[in-house]
């Protein structure tokens, strides 16, 4: 286990205004279908803190059928929802021209786990329609209908949390759901000028990093076996890691 504390948490250039959130709790990077990680991580945690998971549960990793249900077992977590969840969701609703970018980014795998095979990029469009409905099979209308309910943000204080961050051109309240799922090109770039700290995934770091008002988490858990998980009391972040 890797636990890293940073306290008078700052920006980079010039002082950025304290963590305050209205409560201590736990923000989760990036999954990608290492529920064996997930599993881990969180025991280390203490269970009666809540609980904030960014997005990113599937494809890549081999569990990601697992991380689903353990993550709708689990209704005191707050799952937002990820590039790859909606990828995923493109497909079932419409698999001909959705089937080439979702399984070029590790949808194979999220088939695999829910014992869908027999399907590649080059798949026929009989055949990409035949594994979209037994995956529909596979997965049942309650989790289908799970993961298009997840939420694409959630804030506590001035602790903003989406998968790929927010537009820091933008406020919170005229965020598109595109920018908070899939990111743009200056969200790491620019800083927010209204006092609120952005958590986010999406971007794999090498190191959980906190800077210029963001504070991100995803450290490729599928690649590098480390799943990250920050901590966030009052301007204070412990990192925990597997």
């Amino acid at each position: 286990m890797f636990k890293k504390l940073i306290t008078g948490v700052q920006g980079k250039s010039q002082d950025f205004v304290a963590l305050n959130p209205e409560l201590r709790f736990y923000v989760i990077g990036d999954v990608h279908g290492c529920d064996d990680l997930l599993a881990k991580l969180l025991t280390q945690l203490d269970p009666d803190l809540p609980v904030v998971c960014l997005g990113d549960y599937i494809d890549r990793g081999e569990q990601s059928a697992a991380v689903l249900r353990r993550l709708m077992a689990r209704p005191d977590i707050t799952a937002l929802i990820g590039n790859h969840e909606a990828m995923l969701l493109e497909f079932l609703a419409d698999p001909i021209p959705n089937a080439e970018v979702w399984l070029r980014n590790g949808g194979l795998q999220t088939l695999a786990s829910f014992g869908v095979g027999g399907v590649s990029e080059q798949s026929s469009e009989a055949d990409l329609e035949s594994a979209a409905r037994t995956l529909r099979a596979a997965m049942g209308a309650e989790m289908i209908t799970w993961l298009e309910t997840l939420p694409a943000c959630c804030q506590s204080g001035n602790v903003f949390m989406a998968h790929a961050g927010a537009d820091p051109e933008a406020p919170l309240t005229a965020q598109f759901r595109q920018a908070l799922v899939w990111g743009r090109p200056d969200t790491r770039r620019l800083r927010r000028e209204d006092d609120i700290w952005v958590v986010h995934g999406h971007w794999i770091v090498k190191e959980p990093t906190v800077a210029e008002g963001r504070i991100a988490l995803d450290t490729g858990a599928f690649a590098t076996g480390r799943l990250t998980a920050a901590e966030i009391d009052r301007g204070q972040v412990t990192f925990i890691s597997t």
